[in-house]
């Protein structure tokens, strides 16, 4: 076969450093935009973006040619800059994420869910829904090193 044909769906997950509220409504939407173009400027086409006042949702596809762990930290060194200007000046991003794969057949679960951050957020915090997408992707953590 003479074509690299790829399609990896990834649902990634981080928050704000000590999940600070600092993603106010009002700046949201322009923040996760500025997500997505970031993705699609290194071959990485965002699906959907959203998340809450402390974290953010990013249903994106991944360039064949790019490791997760290097689009991870091009959004959030490009995401932190813009930011800084737009949200906050001390604004930081967590060191960690989660990425978890999701095949096509459930990418329209996956952004319908990213959209219904605001509601899903009146009754779960951050840190119980992360632990809930690790459960259900069988993901083995350490409480001690997941939060920062």
């Amino acid at each position: 076969m003479p074509q690299s044909l790829v399609r990896n769906g990834v649902h990634l997950v981080f928050s704000t450093k000590n999940r600070d509220p600092l993603i106010a409504p009002a700046v949201a939407a322009r923040f996760h935009t500025y997500l997505a173009g970031t993705l699609r400027g290194i071959d990485c086409p965002a699906i959907t973006a959203g998340g809450h006042v402390d974290h953010v949702h990013i249903l994106f596809l991944l360039a064949k040619t790019v490791p997760v762990c290097k689009t991870v930290e091009e959004v959030k060194k490009e995401s932190s800059k813009w930011a800084e200007e737009h949200v906050h000046p001390s604004f930081y991003w967590q060191n960690g994420y989660g990425a978890f794969s999701v095949s096509p057949s459930n990418e329209a679960f996956v952004s319908e869910y990213i959209e219904r951050q605001e509601e899903h957020h009146k009754t779960a915090s951050f840190q119980d829904e992360f632990r809930e997408l690790l459960r259900k992707h069988n993901l083995d953590w350490d409480e001690r090193y997941v939060w920062d």
